[in-house]
């Protein structure tokens, strides 16, 4: 069945979109974006913003060996127009001849925002906006926060329950399956910051890396919140403090503590704190100044808790297991999870062998 022009449009997008997913949450500064190259309707290259930011999309897709003369582009986000430590997007698309410039929303970035089709059209290059444009503003709603000083960052949290809502099994270690935890290994790499608290860390003794085969590179740092420099000296997490970096917040001074942490490249961040708590939301601002956007929170129901009462969190990831603790469980989830629908509409579409996961839309 031959497809309309508008259909094969949407489905470049798409592919534009799975390439940005890629890197999301590992281009620091910069967002991550996806580009398709068509011509004779064929794709013939594609690239996404590499690690760490630069090169941008476009320019990996386009600096290749190939006829790109009268081809399409599909980008995700508006190209940019400014120099900075490369040279904008849009000359590349020029110098290569590129037809027509499709994109699906500008670029909140002041120096290119709504610039690049008046500059594009002076070139004879044809271009067109709002492809996937909802789609768009959900994916880069992070980027968008981090380009408003007033805003907090995008704040995620993860959980794992039984089926009778409890996060700890007192019996076990594991409430969800291997399938499930392999998942969430994925997610973390999808962010720039995992933050969780002492009191977690020393029960579980926790890695808060990314343990999967060939994404190791895409572990976020780490940021845990001990306001009276209690975590243990034996931790798992400080033999790789050196290559993933590891913050430890607090509102104490503690020279020997300290000492140690610095020993094992751990960063300390001092904070004040109101009626002898250290404001969560004083916690990611700080972490948003230090240029993190995208945060995905794994700590005890507490921490969890309180992030969602202040209306801190933009979504609640749900690992649901089918078994149920009964006696056997321990801080039961289900008042929290009460008002929130945890029905088949936010259920996502994975398979996880008998686990469920529900993503839940806070703000």
């Amino acid at each position: 069945m031959k497809l309309s022009k508008r259909t094969l449009d949407k489905n470049y997008m798409k592919m534009a979109f799975d390439k940005a997913y890629e890197h999301l949450g590992s281009t620091k500064d910069n967002p991550s974006v996806g580009c398709v190259v068509v011509k004779n309707n064929s794709i013939i290259s594609s690239g996404n913003t590499s690690l760490n930011g630069r090169p941008h999309a476009e320019f990996n897709a386009l600096n290749k060996k190939l006829n790109f003369k009268g081809a399409k582009i599909y980008v995700t986000l508006e190209p940019c127009v400014h120099h900075g430590n490369t040279p904008p997007c849009i000359d590349i698309i020029k110098k290569k001849g590129i037809k027509e410039v499709n994109y699906s929303i500008y670029d909140p970035d002041k120096r290119t925002f709504q610039k690049a089709k008046y500059l594009l059209n002076k070139s004879k290059i044809k271009v067109k906006i709002g492809l996937l444009k909802k789609n768009s503003l959900n994916f880069y709603k992070s980027y968008f926060l981090s380009k408003n000083k007033s805003s907090l960052p995008y704040t995620d949290i993860k959980i794992a329950i039984s089926k009778d809502y409890y996060s700890i099994n007192k019996k076990g270690k594991w409430i969800t399956n291997q399938i499930s935890r392999t998942k969430g290994h994925f997610l973390r790499s999808k962010y720039d910051c995992i933050l969780s608290t002492y009191k977690s860390v020393n029960k579980d003794n926790s890695l808060l890396n990314c343990r999967i085969r060939g994404l190791e590179h895409l572990s976020p740092s780490r940021v845990i919140i001990d306001k009276n420099l209690k975590l243990n000296k034996n931790l798992k997490i400080f033999s790789s403090s050196s290559k993933i970096k590891t913050y430890v917040v607090t509102c104490i001074d503690d020279k020997k503590k300290e000492k140690f942490l610095r020993s094992k490249k751990v960063k300390v961040i001092k904070l004040k704190y109101q009626k002898n708590l250290i404001s969560y939301k004083d916690i990611l601002m700080e972490l948003k100044k230090r240029g993190f956007s995208r945060i995905l929170c794994e700590s005890g129901s507490f921490t969890a808790t309180n992030l969602i009462k202040n209306n801190l969190v933009n979504n609640l990831y749900v690992f649901m297991s089918q078994k149920r603790l009964g006696k056997r469980g321990k801080n039961s989830f289900k008042k929290q999870l009460s008002h929130l629908n945890m029905n088949k509409k936010n259920k996502l579409n994975i398979n996880l062998f008998g686990d469920k996961l529900y993503k839940l839309r806070i703000k």
